[in-house]
């Protein structure tokens, strides 16, 4: 009987060092090594960052090497995040992952960050459903870095339909929540506050933007316009209503997702739809498209389980995986790229 290939993936595209070893879409370790320097900063410092993945990523394999419970002479093949991201931590990535692979005389693969969110839910049991998406699916990643809805037709075969023309929607929350005296990241604890908010308390303006394209600027200022007013009256307005407020943005939020979701819907035909990114761990933007779901029962929503919605070495893993099966091998030349190409 012929051995499943064993992979592993390397993640550094940020402030994380993720490494995951994948055998059979089984995910047999999961090692994250989180940065905690970058809060007092309020974001990550990316001369930072890639320092601190240089000191982690020998640590982070090892460790997922020994949870994992194989010897690194089984590895079949490497794979690392190419980009998009932040230069610095993808070039650590980029060259740890060159080294192994010549080191072991092991395949390398190449992948896309954007795409790895997506495809995470091709690990098994990865999302709240247990069963893989099938083709084609629209896929709506939201992240520190991108929100866009892509159509997906195969693993490879991805077309972006829209995308964020400002912030991206993790950036806006983080932006946001700094307003309200939260420390780096601050989305999951406007998500945390707004647990216990009216969410219908107060509202804030929806862009109007054409098409699938999202713009979160707009709704950004609009935010700090209203909380620079309401302390003008009362220097206690936020400690008063800050639940309140947290509820009452990520409720405008979710209305702009779903809003656009619908669009795309209605554009492609699909009803099929993929969440992921760091922002799908939110707990109202998750309950949103559960009770849409729920009421348009010939819509699919595939949510991904916690652990594999923030950036993660078991994505690249699995796109690795991937990609190993269909020989879809990359030369020890290739470079890393910062900015989001299309796929």
């Amino acid at each position: 009987m012929k051995k499943k290939p064993i992979i592993i993936g390397i993640e550094s595209s940020c402030d994380d060092t993720g490494v995951s070893i994948i055998q059979n879409r089984k995910v047999l370790s999961n090692i994250i090594i989180h940065q905690k320097i970058h809060n007092k900063y309020g974001g990550v410092v990316p001369e930072l960052a890639s320092r601190l993945h240089d000191q982690n990523i020998a640590r982070a394999v090892q460790k997922a090497i020994f949870s994992a419970k194989i010897h690194r002479y089984q590895i079949d093949a490497v794979s690392f995040t190419l980009g998009p991201g932040l230069i610095g931590p993808l070039l650590v990535g980029a060259s740890f992952a060159k080294s192994f692979s010549m080191g072991l005389d092991i395949p390398l693969l190449t992948v896309n960050h954007v795409q790895a969110h997506i495809l995470s839910h091709f690990i098994q049991n990865s999302n709240i459903n247990n069963s893989y998406p099938e083709f084609p699916f629209l896929g709506l990643v939201m992240s520190g870095g991108h929100t866009q809805i892509i159509k997906v037709n195969d693993f490879f075969k991805m077309e972006v339909l829209g995308s964020t023309l400002d912030d991206s929607i993790g950036e806006s929350l983080d932006k946001i929540a700094r307003m309200l005296g939260f420390c780096y990241p601050g989305g999951p604890m406007v998500d945390f506050f707004s647990k216990n908010g009216n969410e219908k308390k107060f509202v804030f303006s929806k862009p109007k933007v054409n098409g699938l394209n999202f713009s979160f600027s707009g709704f950004k200022s609009d935010v700090l316009q209203f909380i620079k007013k309401k302390l003008k009256r009362d220097n206690f307005f936020l400690k008063k209503n800050l639940s309140d407020i947290c509820a009452s943005i990520q409720n405008i939020i979710a209305e702009i997702l779903l809003d656009k979701i619908e669009k795309a819907i209605l554009q492609t035909g699909i009803f099929r739809i993929v969440l992921a990114g760091g922002v799908s761990a939110n707990h109202k933007i998750r309950n949103s498209f559960i009770s849409f779901s729920k009421k348009n029962k010939e819509f699919e929503i595939f949510i991904p389980k916690k652990e594999y919605t923030t950036d993660n070495g078991a994505m690249i893993a699995i796109t690795g995986l991937l990609k190993y099966e269909r020989n879809l091998f990359d030369s020890i030349h290739i470079t890393p790229y910062s900015k989001f190409k299309t796929f």
